[in-house]
């Protein structure tokens, strides 16, 4: 899935502002244009648009954490580790959400998308064990779609 696409997810969930983006990227000290955030958040075929790199994303996750979790005295910044996939998406949001299995599983069954609790947890291993399933682009969809209905309402 696109990382503008997640970016554009996330800013409608939160109802988050132009300033409020630029403000969660710099909580991890990444320093980010308010026009690049505006460039990022327009469509694909839209004039202007612009691709935000995968160290990017990783870093405006990062900073949601903290800024939904807040940060822990003394420990630095969680390091960003490319390569970028909607596994490691995925992993970040439970995170900044602090969601357990059974509110992954309601937020899935809230779009109609009903996956078992070892389907699940294949998602969030690690890449070379050997019960890894890569997170799909329509998996990502429907769980960004079901958390948002969780938390806008």
């Amino acid at each position: 899935m696109m990382n503008n696409d997640v970016l554009r997810s996330v800013r409608y969930m939160l109802d988050l502002s132009d300033s409020s983006m630029v403000d969660i990227f710099g909580l991890v000290d990444y320093a980010v244009a308010e026009t690049d955030v505006v460039d990022f958040l327009r469509a694909e075929d839209e004039e202007g648009f612009l691709a935000i790199p995968d160290d990017s994303m990783l870093y405006f996750l990062n900073g949601l954490v903290i800024h939904l979790r807040g940060k822990k005295d003394n420990q630095p910044h969680m390091p960003v580790k490319l390569p970028n996939s909607n596994n490691l998406m995925l992993k970040k949001l439970r995170v900044a959400f602090n969601l357990k299995d059974e509110d992954l599983q309601e937020i899935l069954q809230s779009v109609d998308f009903n996956v078992s609790k070892p389907e699940l947890s294949a998602l969030f291993r690690a890449k070379g064990h050997s019960n890894y399933r890569a997170c799909g682009d329509q998996f990502l969809r429907n769980f960004l779609k079901g958390l948002t209905m969780r938390v806008r309402t």
